[in-house]
């Protein structure tokens, strides 16, 4: 029978959950990491929360261990990389606690428009200053939303039953999911301009980090009130500080931080600032869901060998897995490739299998494909939740299958819409298992896509990889391989090469500036 730890404080439906389904149950809470390490041995899968740290060390403990589940969404406290590597699947419940964090958000909304904490507290002190705290209504208000994913669509709701006009910002939604949402789609730069309160549903990414700097703060609406339920390090927490402190911001409240537990902050003690301890997904209702939700993924793995809301493997039967193993690494490569090479709302994303692909389970491919591609705009996605959020962000996904055999025995095309047209990428395997690039947005190129890479689009002209290779070599950067592909002599041309190390910002700024570069930006993979 397989065994599970329950390491942190759940729900008790969750043990219930487990032995109704045949697995021995545990519930072990509080144990320092030795004290983990010293039992972790006995068990097939570990349940946890926020508070226990899955670590490589106590992963190499672990010698039975075949799941590790996430009873919500965030994974920070779980070595993916080391759970990988040892064969451990690694779940969580990405859409357990949604309701509730969009809830957050909105009573907070509501707690700056009344000056609600310190109105409590002035009044609670005897001093009855009802003059003071004279707020502002939420009717007929603009609602700046920063991401509209999931999160972001409850909140948008919600705005709009308050009577609240939604405007909305976010690189990959489009034009017919914003109608469907009655929400208008801006720009950064408008929503700054135009919105009364904004609130941030976005993952902390390298394009998301500080979105909300002291100059984004200077755009903004003079008094706005700004909210976030979504990950410390969107705002700039001093720059806040001294909007604040200015007026320009009329009031703030955050549920994250930079650094947690905020133990200190800059904004600790700012009048019309407002902060709670990472309650987002704190509800009863929310700890009872993803309690229930990681409960069952769990016993369906252990017990059946079902896979849901994996986060470091595909979902899919033992029977198609050695097979399919190959195709969706390839496909999953393309739909990274081309979400990197691709910026703005994408209305529809298109798989093409030809030859011995076509003859496969189309599912699993088209998830990967999407999971490579969405995993360049969000933290949480994974090939069991990649067709909802493409769903989600109004992208129309299309299969097409062609059983004949083209120039390649077995080929996967991945094709996105966007504003400038139709952009394809293209791959087969070598030796039916090494996934390899043969076409790059019609320009034919052979490439492996592994490890961090550098991405030129530039003129073709007699002695332009010397200046390359110069200008990588003064850097330091160390070239494992080039590839090269052209429209035409003379045309354009696009070069795809494997470094040692991920392209810094300010190697990219040099090579932008190097004569006929059209592009030049740094690949991971």
């Amino acid at each position: 029978m397989p065994k599970v730890l329950i390491s942190d404080k759940m729900d008790p439906k969750a043990a219930q959950i487990f032995r109704e389904r045949g697995v021995e149950v545990d519930e072990i809470t509080g144990k320092t990491p030795e004290e983990l390490m010293a039992i972790i041995g006995e068990y097939d899968g570990l349940a946890i929360r926020s508070s226990t740290k899955v670590t490589k060390a106590i992963l190499d403990h672990a010698t039975n261990l075949k799941v590790v589940g996430r009873a919500g969404i965030g994974v920070d406290n779980v070595d993916i990389p080391a759970a990988s590597a040892k064969g451990v699947v690694v779940m969580n419940t990405p859409f357990g606690n949604s309701i509730t964090t969009a809830e957050h958000a909105i009573a907070l909304m509501f707690a700056l428009a009344r000056q609600l904490p310190e109105a409590d507290a002035s009044t609670q002190a005897g001093k009855w200053e009802k003059n003071r705290f004279m707020g502002v209504e939420l009717t007929s208000k603009t609602l700046g939303l920063i991401g509209a994913g999931n999160i972001g669509s409850i909140v948008a709701d919600r705005a709009r039953g308050l009577k609240m006009k939604v405007v909305a910002f976010d690189p990959f939604l489009t034009p017919e999911r914003a109608v469907e949402m009655g929400v208008e789609k801006v720009t950064l730069d408008e929503l700054l301009a135009r919105a009364d309160f904004i609130t941030l549903h976005t993952p902390l990414t390298d394009s998301t980090r500080n979105i909300l700097s002291a100059e984004a703060i200077a755009k903004t609406k003079k008094g706005v009130r700004i909210i976030n339920c979504a990950r410390g390090g969107l705002v700039d927490e001093v720059a806040l500080k001294a909007a604040l402190d200015s007026g320009q911001v009329g009031g703030a409240a955050l549920d994250v931080f930079v650094e947690e537990p905020a133990k200190a902050s800059p904004l600790f003690n700012t009048p019309n600032f407002i902060s709670t301890p990472h309650l987002g997904a704190s509800t009863t209702e929310a700890q009872v869901n993803v309690a229930i939700q990681v409960a069952e993924q769990m016993a369906d793995f252990l017990v059946s060998g079902g896979v849901t809301n994996a986060l470091n493997m595909p979902s899919l039967s033992a029977e198609e897995a050695p097979k399919l193993k190959p195709y969706m690494q390839l496909a999953e490569k393309l739909g990274s490739l081309v979400g990197q090479l691709t910026t703005g709302a994408i209305p529809r994303l298109s798989v093409h299998s030809e030859g011995a692909a076509a003859e496969l389970n189309q599912k699993p491919l088209v998830s990967a494909t999407l999971a490579g591609f969405l995993r360049t705009q969000t933290d949480t996605v994974n090939m069991v939740n990649a067709p909802l959020l493409a769903r989600d962000r109004g992208i129309e996904v299309r299969e097409v299958r062609t059983e004949r055999e083209g120039d390649y025995h077995t080929l996967v095309r991945v094709s996105v819409k966007t504003a400038d047209g139709e952009r394809s990428v293209a791959g087969t395997l070598f030796g039916d298992q090494a996934p390899r690039l043969v076409e790059l947005f019609g320009i034919k190129i052979e490439a492996d896509l592994a490890g961090p890479m550098l991405y030129v689009v530039n003129e073709d002209a007699p002695g332009f990889i010397g200046r390359l290779g110069t200008a990588l070599g003064e850097e330091g950067v160390n070239i494992g391989t080039f590839h090269l592909g052209r429209r035409q002599a003379g045309g354009e041309a696009v070069l795809l090469l494997s470094v040692d190390e991920p392209v810094s910002a300010d190697l990219l700024a040099k090579l932008k500036a190097l004569p006929g570069v059209k592009t030049a930006m740094g690949l991971a993979f």
